[in-house]
C-alpha cells in the first residue's frame, strides 16, 4: 500500500462515500469526537458525510443528541450524547490540568474554581441557557481581553467537571447549560483501561489506517500511553507496514474496497486533515502554507480523490451563497465544471442557490 492508497481508504473509514445512510448523531458516534470550534464549518463537516441539512443538524446539537464541549486535546469538539460521560472521565483530567494552571493566573486556585462552579449551576439551574458573557456578569467577571481568558478557562473548567456543555443557540451566540439537565448519566462507569481502548479502537475505525502518532496527536494523550492502549486492543485491530510505519485500521477489507472517483468541498479543521500528526497521504508539502497556516489555522479544502487539489470559501448572501475557489495547478475549465458537481451536496445542505466565482 502507498500513500495515495491510505488517502482512498481514509475516505471509506471517515463516511465520505456515503455508503450507509447515517444520522448526524451517528455520524458523530462513528467519530467519536470531531473538531468543532469554527461552529459553522463543524456543521457542515457532518453534512458534508451525510444527507441532513443545516438545520437538522443545528437541531441534533440544540436538541442535545451532539453534545459541544471541550475535550480532548483541548479543543471544541462534537460527541455523540451517549459518549460525552464516558469522554469526560476519561480526558477531563488532562485538560482540567491546563484550565487550572490557566485561572491561576488570575488567582483562581482549586478552591475558587469549585466555588465558581457552585454558583454557575445555581444560574443555569431549571434549563436555563445563558452566553458565556451572561455568566461572567453574574459573577462578577469584567469583560475585558485580560478576563476573557480567566473566563474561558473557568467555563472549560466546568466543561470538564461535567457541569456543563453548549446550550441551545441563542441567535448566533453559543450557550451553556446544565449538562445533566440535558443528558441523563449513565447507569455504568467505565474504567480507565475501557475506556482508552473504546477510545482507541472508535480512532481506528472512524479514522485508519493511521498510525501511533496520529493516534496520540487526535487524543492528546502521550505516546507511551497510546501505545499501551493499542497493545492491549491489538486482535480487534488489523494493520499494514509502509516504509517502517504501521498503520492500523479496523474493518476495511482492504484487498476488496472498490474505490470510485470523488470529489468533496470540505470545510475548515475537517478530520480528514486535522486529526493525522503527518499528512502527506492527503496533499504535497509545497502546498502546506496554503492548506493551513503556521499558527495551526486550518481551510476550507477540495478533495479530488482523497488528495488536497485546492482550497475554497463560502460568503452567506441573503439569497444566495457565493463559493469561490482557488487551485493549486492551472485548471482547465472544462475540468473546473467537472470538480464543481461537488458542490451540489453543499447547496443541498445550506438549502439555497450556489453561485460559483
Amino acid at each position: 500500500m502507498t500513500h495515495s492508497e491510505i488517502s482512498h481508504h481514509r475516505l471509506v473509514s471517515q463516511k465520505l462515500y456515503k455508503t450507509d445512510k447515517c444520522s448526524p448523531q451517528e455520524i458523530v458516534h462513528h467519530f467519536g469526537a470531531m473538531q468543532a470550534q469554527d461552529y459553522a464549518m463543524a456543521k457542515w463537516a457532518i453534512g458534508s458525510r451525510c444527507d441532513a441539512s443545516e438545520k437538522e443538524i443545528e437541531e441534533a446539537v440544540n436538541s442535545a443528541q451532539i453534545i459541544r464541549t471541550h475535550i480532548l486535546r483541548p479543543t471544541w469538539h462534537f460527541v455523540a450524547h451517549e459518549d460525552i460521560y464516558w469522554m469526560l472521565d476519561l480526558a477531563g483530567p488532562q485538560v482540567k490540568r491546563m484550565t487550572i494552571s490557566g485561572a491561576k493566573k488570575f488567582g483562581f486556585d482549586d478552591k475558587k474554581l469549585n466555588q465558581t462552579n457552585n454558583a454557575i449551576e445555581k444560574l443555569l439551574s431549571g434549563n436555563n441557557h445563558l452566553t458565556r458573557d451572561e455568566i461572567m456578569q453574574e459573577l462578577g467577571i469584567k469583560k475585558t481581553s485580560k478576563e476573557d481568558f480567566l473566563s474561558a478557562a473557568i467555563m472549560m473548567h466546568a466543561e470538564q467537571d461535567g457541569l456543563v456543555c453548549n446550550g441551545r443557540m441563542k441567535g448566533k451566540k453559543i450557550t451553556y447549560a446544565l449538562l445533566e439537565e440535558r443528558v441523563q448519566k449513565p447507569k455504568t462507569i467505565l474504567t480507565k483501561e475501557e475506556g482508552f481502548a473504546k477510545l482507541a479502537k472508535r480512532y481506528f475505525e472512524s479514522h485508519g489506517p493511521a498510525t501511533l502518532l496520529d493516534f496520540s496527536w487526535w487524543s492528546g494523550f502521550p505516546p507511551t500511553i497510546c501505545q499501551k492502549t493499542i497493545d492491549a486492543i491489538k486482535l480487534q485491530l488489523e494493520f499494514i507496514e509502509i516504509k517502517n510505519q504501521i498503520y492500523y485500521f479496523v474493518n476495511q477489507n482492504i484487498e476488496k474496497v472498490n474505490f470510485k472517483q470523488s470529489i468533496h468541498f470540505l470545510p475548515a479543521f475537517d478530520e480528514i486533515l486535522i486529526s493525522y500528526k503527518t499528512r502527506e497521504a492527503s496533499f504535497l508539502s509545497e502546498h502546506q502554507n496554503r492548506v493551513f497556516t503556521n499558527n495551526g489555522i486550518f481551510k476550507p479544502i477540495i478533495l479530488e480523490n482523497g488528495k488536497v487539489i485546492g482550497i475554497w470559501k463560502r460568503t452567506i448572501k441573503k439569497d444566495h451563497a457565493k463559493i469561490e475557489t482557488e487551485f493549486f495547478n492551472e485548471t482547465e475549465e472544462s475540468k473546473k465544471q467537472i470538480l464543481f458537481e461537488g458542490i451540489k451536496a453543499f447547496e443541498n445542505y445550506l438549502e439555497t442557490k450556489i453561485v460559483i466565482e
